[in-house]
């Protein structure tokens, strides 16, 4: 699938119908977010939706395929670098959705002003996203032992992966 055929938007409240079975579906997994798994739609939407400054979907043929948003990683002096959260529907995976959000969200942090991407939390047995992550610029700044409890793998690693943006 090529950026091309994809639609990334920011997200409207009506799309939600689509987006919360997508986190809903990845935080009950417990592989990637350390969101709590029971997790209702209301605090799905507060978190992914009305905390970030912004939110994006990803649509083909009017089905979205993922969501990202965006937000300041810190506050007051850190609040020049931003932090982003992807998720993917499942049907779309390996595709290429995951790629195009990264690039489109890098480009809107340039123009949101922001000057770095920081990604928190990037769970080490991830290596799909890891990978991804690099091969879009962002190196491993620092490494977390044990610091995600995987719902299959037990303890496992999580990175802390930066880029600039300048």
């Amino acid at each position: 699938m090529s950026d091309a055929e994809l639609r990334i938007r920011p997200l409207e409240a009506a799309d939600f119908d689509q987006v919360w079975p997508i986190i809903r579906d990845v935080v009950q997994a417990q592989e990637t977010y350390a969101f709590d798994p029971d997790m209702d739609r209301a605090s799905a939407w507060k978190t992914w939706v009305e905390l970030p400054r912004a939110t994006f979907v990803v649509e083909q043929d009017g089905q979205i395929l993922g969501t990202y948003y965006i937000k300041a990683n810190a506050a007051g002096p850190g609040d020049h670098v931003c932090n982003c959260g992807y998720m993917t529907a499942a049907s779309a995976r390996g595709k290429g959705v995951a790629s195009a959000m990264c690039r489109h969200s890098l480009q809107v942090g340039r123009e949101l002003g922001f000057s770095a991407m920081q990604f928190n939390s990037v769970v080490a047995s991830n290596t799909v996203a890891v990978a991804l992550w690099q091969k879009l610029g962002f190196a491993i700044v620092g490494t977390l032992p044990k610091a995600y409890r995987h719902a299959r793998l037990g303890l496992v690693d999580c990175h802390v992966m930066f880029r600039s943006l300048t």
